[in-house]
This record gives structure tokens, C-alpha cells and sequence, in this order.
């Protein structure tokens, strides 16, 4: 027989344990949610493998909530795959801010060339145009060449980026006047 000691240390052992079974069970539970809350369709993390090209917004997302890890992968990814000017514009900013990266000047105009060089239908090549002639304008992780600045901006301002025909004007260009070479 079990003395009155040994069976209440018994007990408050069993009851220590149920508590900590039930805390792991739910903590198990809430880690199951939260994974399939990760992956659900809603969830930017689900495209980070995916072959859809709307994957490519949703690295903004990433970026927005501070995943940037994420945000770089699908980014380069949707570039990779789809030469997505949007995901360029988007890298680039993270390279030339060095968030969660290495700063790097170079490779964030690098990208922005690369966009202002293609053509895209939903007019990200212009926005790529206007900075990318600003980087050449003053010399920005690349070489300064204002002359060569001046017709991207100049084409930028044609495709309706106002704010390339302004940086040219408080530059004392007179974009209205110009034709790109």
C-alpha cells in the first residue's frame, strides 16, 4: 500500500503530466494551423515553387511583410523564368537599399537596365527606363554618361513617366523639346 506522501506526489505528478500532454497537443495543433495557414492559397509562401506568374506580385507581398528572403527568391525567379520586369524593378530596389542584402549599387543597375532594355505590355519597361537614366545621369552603379541618361529619361518622359521629364527639367533639360537619339 501507498502511503498518503507517495500518493498525492503520485497525483500531482500524473496532473503535471496531462498538463504538459494537453499544452503539447495544442501546441502541436496551433504549429499544424499555422503550417497549413503557410500554405494555403492565400499565403505568399505557396509561390515561392510555383510555375504561375502571379507568383511574381506576390514577392511584393514577401517584401512588404518583411520576409525578404522570400521576396528575393520569388523575385528571381519570376526573372529567371519570365524575364519579369516587375520582379526586376523590385530586386533592384532591395540591392540598392540592401535590405537583407548586401548593398550593391551595380547589380541593382544592372537590373535596371535589363528592364529598360525589354519591352513589356504592362509598362514596368518605362518605370526601368526612367531609373535606370537616372542611375546613368549621375553615375549610379555604373559609369555617368548624362548624354545616354538623357535618352532614357527622354523615352521614359514619351511613355508617360512624368516624373522623367521633371528630373530633366530641374536639371535645366527641356524634355518637351528633345528627341531620343
Amino acid at each position: 500500500m501507498m502511503n498518503r506522501v507517495t500518493q498525492k506526489t503520485l497525483l500531482s505528478f500524473c496532473s503535471i503530466l496531462l498538463l504538459c500532454s494537453a499544452s503539447l497537443h495544442a501546441d502541436q495543433k496551433q504549429s499544424r494551423e499555422e503550417s497549413e495557414l503557410n500554405t494555403s492559397d492565400l499565403s505568399y509562401t505557396v509561390y515561392i515553387n510555383s510555375n504561375k506568374r502571379i507568383k511574381c506580385l506576390y514577392g511584393y507581398a514577401a517584401d512588404k511583410t518583411g520576409d525578404h528572403e522570400t521576396a528575393i527568391r520569388i523575385f528571381e525567379d519570376c526573372i529567371n523564368r519570365w524575364n519579369d520586369v516587375y520582379s526586376m524593378l523590385w530586386l533592384a530596389q532591395i540591392y540598392e537599399s540592401g535590405v537583407s542584402v548586401t548593398k550593391d549599387l551595380q547589380k541593382s543597375t544592372a537590373l535596371m537596365k535589363r528592364g529598360a532594355l525589354s519591352q513589356d505590355e504592362a509598362g514596368y519597361s518605362s518605370l526601368a527606363r526612367y531609373h535606370y537614366g537616372i542611375a546613368l545621369f549621375t553615375g549610379t552603379g555604373t559609369s555617368q554618361d548624362k548624354k545616354k541618361g538623357t535618352e532614357f529619361l527622354i523615352k521614359a518622359a514619351r511613355e508617360g513617366i512624368q516624373e522623367a521629364c521633371d528630373f530633366l527639367t530641374a536639371e535645366g533639360v527641356n524634355c518637351a523639346d528633345k528627341k531620343p537619339e
